[in-house]
């Protein structure tokens, strides 16, 4: 039981800001290319991929999501399965300033939400330096590196903010890091993607333990004779 309260007390497995590369200092690189639109297939369904700028992200991831959760209708009724994961990443200050450890993020089906009790440290936390990703690939080995992906993790990608259709399904993508709310996810297509760096496993082993221990405790109660222990 005290290792499942410690890993809960740990909270998500966030690297500790000395631990953050120097790379994560950046942020996003964005340039404007002249490429035409080009058709790819997924699960048996053809999708139409508008590239509109080249990207290269390099970033800690606070939350994820995947699309083929069991909690995820929303892609299942559109028939989207080319966007399998999404990433919420930080970076700049909010990467080097270990401001992250201080914050709760949490996702939804389309999106990355992020807060925090304390006004100081919402006054500190830059809303331009955190982005929700919509990452899009047919390559197999691009989609099992980006379904690895962990909280805590260091990543990088490169590929490009594009739009993407499938029948009557169309989705944009944000252009800038200054946005929020609805519209404000850059939707990627991806075509190189690196994990720099995972944080220590003590949390998630901890948290493993912990379950089994729990497990192991609530088996043998009830196979336990009902007078055990008793006067």
């Amino acid at each position: 039981m005290s290792l499942l309260c410690f890993s809960w007390f740990r909270g998500d497995d966030f690297p500790a800001p000395a631990a953050v590369l120097p790379t994560l200092s950046r942020a996003p690189e964005q340039t404007a290319i002249q490429r035409a639109p080009f058709d790819v297939t997924v699960a048996g369904k053809e999708y139409r991929i508008s590239p509109l700028y080249r990207y290269d992200l390099t970033g800690l991831v606070v939350s994820l999501h995947h699309a083929d959760s069991w909690l995820d209708y929303a892609h299942q009724e559109w028939g989207d399965a080319l966007n399998i994961v999404d990433l919420c990443v930080v970076w700049g200050k909010n990467a080097t300033s270990g401001i992250y450890e201080e914050m709760r993020f949490s996702h939804g089906q389309w999106t990355c939400y992020y807060q925090t009790r304390d006004q100081k440290t919402w006054e500190r936390f830059s809303e331009s330096e955190i982005s929700n990703n919509h990452l899009l690939t047919n390559h197999p080995a691009i989609r099992r590196k980006i379904r690895s992906a962990r909280i805590g993790d260091q990543i990088r990608l490169v590929g490009f903010l594009a739009e993407y259709a499938h029948g009557d399904f169309r989705r944009g993508t944000s252009t800038t890091r200054t946005d929020t709310g609805n519209g404000a996810c850059e939707t990627v297509w991806v075509e190189g993607f690196d994990i720099l760096r995972r944080p220590p496993a003590y949390g998630r082993v901890a948290r493993w333990l912990g379950y089994c221990l729990i497990a192991l405790a609530a088996i043998l109660w009830f196979r336990l004779p009902p007078n055990f222990g008793r006067k």
